[in-house]
């Protein structure tokens, strides 16, 4: 059959996003290109939860969408929370309703569409130790938590007598409650789970991108138009230009306001919160547990083989990036839960301690415990959005409202958020695979437990993580010091998770700096050497890699012995920073 000459070319369709969202060194560079070429309907600063959930909401409207992050995703406060999904029972003596029911409408969602592989449930007693009005006061409240959602895919509270509580928590004091309630949350590693929010925005087109920090805003005549960005690893710097930017940077919100030379319409307070982590046998029980404070509550949280337990709520005024626990914190915590159990927690029995900041909305209360955990959202200039406060669970909602409070500055109309039906990459597939983690398990040679843990990190995407080591079975072998893992997971987070440092490895890919006594150091070496031909590193990156990240440690332990929050701010404000190319204040 003839061809016409010269005719015209069919239009080009987008080409696909990959499968899973790679986030590697190649789509790095790629994403580089295209943040200087393209103009972005959106461009969201930030690689917290919110940030990426911003951007995933963006994207899956049609929207052409660029997330930037000066650091890692997760590195700030979306990796020290208490790792909940909850609605937040406390808020209920606090009236806020509405936060609760959105919350527990969230923690559905989770459990049971968006990310089954990640979310779990997890079980708590609440100790009664007032005999007259605790357990109808406490009952009432649980009552209303279950009916706003909270019993739909977990069970309803149970009521126990001092025996039966005793015999879920055998840990506690026999003095220490008259009865309890269990009821159940849920729960996830959260750096984990921000860091697949940001992979499923990359495969449905949004280019995400980290050590990427924006040194200034665009404008033309009244309006922002876009942002000025370094890459922190080279010092290379771009304009990405854009109909509207969202700063979505939690506690570092007001430090992008004044960058962008825009007055906020709310101000962000940071308040300090401390968690410990102990080993699994040091508390003998098969439930968390809630405990109330004089000024909140302290979770008992389980987590693996060990028990997470926190947290503080004071104010920081210091390093947004590296906030410092302090002996006064660990004694706190210690302290408390030590009230209601039979053998004391010792400092010698911790494993791990981490200290995040809140982005709390500030000006209602000097007390930090009682400032909203409520959301605000505000157009603060002509294509500027900020959004803050919030609360982890509900990252999806604040997402949502972010990109709607852009739309004035869209060209056309955008569509409604559909996140809410939108599984997040790993999750399709997942169940069906967990009845088939047996046969998994044998086709690669490994113990089922294995493959379920495996599942309960990565989903389906599972087979991904293990063709790794399809030419080196070695891969398959557990990390030197750190048994949990596998060595294969050091590789896929460099490869396909956009690890790009040793700290992102052993801090959020894995929770290897939280849960090994050794907090990473005697594994460091061996990681280093695993994802180095992945990043390009030759001997000396690897040396310099090791000792920043064991010279982090070193100031974090030495931090944690110090009595003010000055004192170990300026210990852990001395440790090298491993994205040496960082303009300080990070915005």
């Amino acid at each position: 059959m003839a061809t016409r000459k010269n005719a015209a070319a069919p239009p080009q369709t987008p080409a696909a996003p990959p499968i899973t969202g790679r986030l590697g060194p190649a789509e790095r560079e790629e994403s580089w290109q295209r943040l200087g070429a393209e103009t972005f309907d959106l461009v969201v600063i930030g690689g917290g939860v919110v940030g990426v959930g911003a951007a995933l909401d963006a994207a899956t409207r049609g929207l052409r969408v660029a997330l930037v992050e000066a650091r890692d995703l997760a590195s700030g406060t979306s990796s020290r929370s208490s790792k909940l999904f909850h609605g937040g029972l406390r808020y209920l003596e606090q009236l806020e309703f509405g936060l609760v029911r959105e919350a527990l409408r969230e923690r559905e969602l989770m459990l049971t569409r968006i990310a089954p592989h990640l979310v779990k449930p997890v079980s708590f007693l609440y100790p009664l130790a007032n005999r007259i009005w605790e357990r109808p006061y406490t009952a009432a409240g649980l009552f209303l938590y279950d009916t706003m959602g909270g019993a739909r895919s977990v069970p309803g509270q149970k009521h126990l007598t001092r025996a039966g509580a005793l015999r879920l928590v055998p840990a506690l004091k026999r003095d220490a409650l008259i009865g309890g309630i269990r009821y159940y949350d849920a729960q996830a590693d959260d750096a984990r789970h921000t860091m697949m929010v940001g992979r499923t925005a990359a495969h449905y087109g949004a280019v995400v991108r980290t050590s990427t920090q924006v040194v200034g805003f665009l404008r033309e005549a009244d309006r922002v138009s876009g942002v000025r960005v370094r890459d922190v690893e080279d010092g290379r710097e771009v304009d990405v230009r854009a109909h509207a930017v969202i700063n979505a940077t939690g506690v570092w919100t007001d430090e992008l306001q004044r960058l962008s030379g825009s007055r906020g319409r709310f101000r962000v307070r940071a308040s300090k919160g401390v968690h410990i982590v102990v080993p699994r046998d040091r508390i003998v029980a098969e439930a968390g547990m809630i405990l109330r404070t004089e000024k909140s509550v302290l979770f008992v949280i389980p987590w693996r083989n060990h028990w997470i337990v926190g947290t503080t709520d004071t104010d920081w005024n210091l390093d947004l990036a590296h906030p410092a626990a302090t002996k006064h914190d660990i004694d706190y915590i210690l302290e408390h839960v030590n009230s209601v159990l039979a053998t004391p927690l010792t400092h010698d029995d911790i494993e791990g301690v981490y200290a995040g900041l809140r982005p709390l909305l500030a000006g209602e209360s000097e007390a930090t415990s009682k400032l909203s955990r409520e959301h605000a959202v505000a157009r603060v200039a002509p294509g500027l959005v900020a959004i803050a406060g919030g609360k982890y669970t509900t990252y999806r909602v604040m997402g949502a409202d972010a990109v709607d409070a852009a739309h004035v500055d869209l060209p056309g109309r955008i569509q409604p958020s559909i996140t809410d039906k939108v599984p997040l990459v790993g999750a399709d597939g997942y169940h069906a695979l967990v009845n088939q983690a047996d046969q998994l398990a044998a086709k690669h040679g490994l113990h089922p437990y294995r493959v379920r843990h495996l599942l309960d990190r990565y989903g389906s995407l599972v087979h991904e993580v293990l063709s790794l080591a399809a030419d080196n079975p070695e891969l398959l072998k557990p990390i030197p010091a750190s048994p949990d893992y596998l060595q294969v997971e050091a590789v896929y987070a460099a490869s396909h998770e956009g690890a790009m440092h040793l700290e992102d490895v052993l801090t959020r890919r894995t929770r290897i700096s939280i849960e090994y006594a050794h907090r990473g150091v005697e594994s460091s070496e061996a990681v280093a050497r695993l994802i180095a031909p992945v990043l390009g590193w030759d001997e000396d990156a690897i040396k310099r890699e090791v000792e920043v990240y064991n010279a982090r440690v070193e100031a974090e332990r030495d931090s944690q012995t110090k009595p003010s929050d000055q004192a170990a701010d300026a210990v852990r404000a001395a440790a090298p920073e491993a994205r040496a190319q960082l303009i300080e204040p990070v915005s």
